[in-house]
């Protein structure tokens, strides 16, 4: 567990010292600046300049069809969703940067960051930090994946099964732990029928996930198998390519839809030496909290939430943040900290 650091001596910068400062620009950091922004703190938020491969606004640019965040009865699109989000933190007063934010130092408050280019010029200063860079989905970059990414393959069953491209269509499930067994068993309220691909001869996964799994007669295993390429219509994904490792057999699999579920990779890279994080590099907080390790430094959204990984989700938690920021600089205003 990294150590909370003492009281730092750190003097706050000539360039620029924010209150708050917010890295990340997906629902939990836009959620965050809204409500710091009306509670008159200022926040900046830096958004990224295609920060771990994703424009402002974090994965869910890279969706089409969001249909289970509440308020939007008819769906919206993914892009348009992440857009309203930052209009309405604008609107309330929030300073968005679009840069990456690469190096910080949480050794000392107020801590100090650094932009991308900038690493040799002098640092700019915040008294808290909010956490809120989110996680990539791990892919496999088959041949095809590319043309088909949204189009037929997607990294969340929850979020995308219900679409109706995938319904009553067979569709296929990449993994073999935990994070597969139940992405294909919610498949197959939809699905006409779910293909598990497992590269080994057994599961992963528990017990208890395993046996729902193999007792489940609209899930078929397909042991020592991997996908090799993806095809489709040039629209939408029609065909898997599929391999047995043992004997190096390649077969055609017919399914609409492919449903990755390897694991995601959070945004951590830049505080993982400085916060108590999992084994997967997710930051960890105080239960019930999004306070990390370090006092000052909380964690929103998908970047210490391996488990839900929701847009709803992340907001809420970028709620959660906002306002243990907003009381912890409300207590050290009061009594002078």
């Amino acid at each position: 567990m990294a150590p909370v650091p003492p009281p730092g001596t750190v003097e706050k910068s000539s360039k620029m010292h924010s209150k708050v400062v917010i890295i990340g620009s997906g629902p939990a950091g836009h959620t965050a600046a809204i409500y710091l922004a009306r509670a008159n703190l200022q926040p900046v938020l830096f958004e990224g300049f295609m920060a771990n491969g994703f424009a402002a606004g974090g994965q869910l640019t890279t969706t089409t069809d969001v249909e289970n965040f509440p308020g939007f009865p008819s769906g919206i699109m993914g892009p348009e969703l992440m857009e309203k989000f930052r209009e309405q933190s604008i609107r309330f007063g929030t300073r968005i940067v679009t840069e990456t934010v690469s190096k910080v130092d949480l050794s000392a408050r107020p801590f100090r960051y650094w932009r991308e280019m900038q690493e040799d010029q002098e640092p700019e200063t915040a008294d808290t930090i909010i956490m809120a860079t989110g996680a990539s989905a791990k892919r496999l970059g088959l041949k095809g994946e590319e043309s088909y990414w949204q189009s037929g393959i997607s990294a969340c069953a929850v979020c995308d099964g219900a679409v109706p491209i995938f319904r009553n269509k067979p569709l296929a499930v990449i993994g073999g732990g935990d994070s597969a067994a139940e992405e294909a068993t919610y498949l197959t309220k939809y699905g006409s029928h779910v293909y598990v691909l497992v590269r080994r001869g057994e599961l992963r996964a528990s017990k208890i996930m395993a046996r729902r799994l193999q007792n489940n007669p609209k899930i078929t295993l397909l042991w020592n198998t991997v996908a090799v390429e993806c095809q489709g219509d040039g629209d939408l994904l029609n065909n898997l390519l599929i391999q047995n490792v043992l004997t190096g057999e390649q077969r055609d699999l017919q399914v609409n839809g492919l449903f990755y579920a390897i694991g995601h990779e959070p945004a951590t890279s830049i505080v993982r030496s400085q916060l108590q994080t999992d084994p997967d590099g997710y930051i960890i907080t105080v239960p019930g909290t999004t306070q990390t390790s370090v006092k000052g430094v909380f964690a929103a959204g998908d970047v210490q939430d391996k488990r839900y990984r929701q847009a709803i989700t992340s907001a809420g938690s970028g709620c959660m943040a906002a306002l243990e920021v907003e009381k912890l600089i409300a207590e050290e205003e009061e009594f002078g900290e």
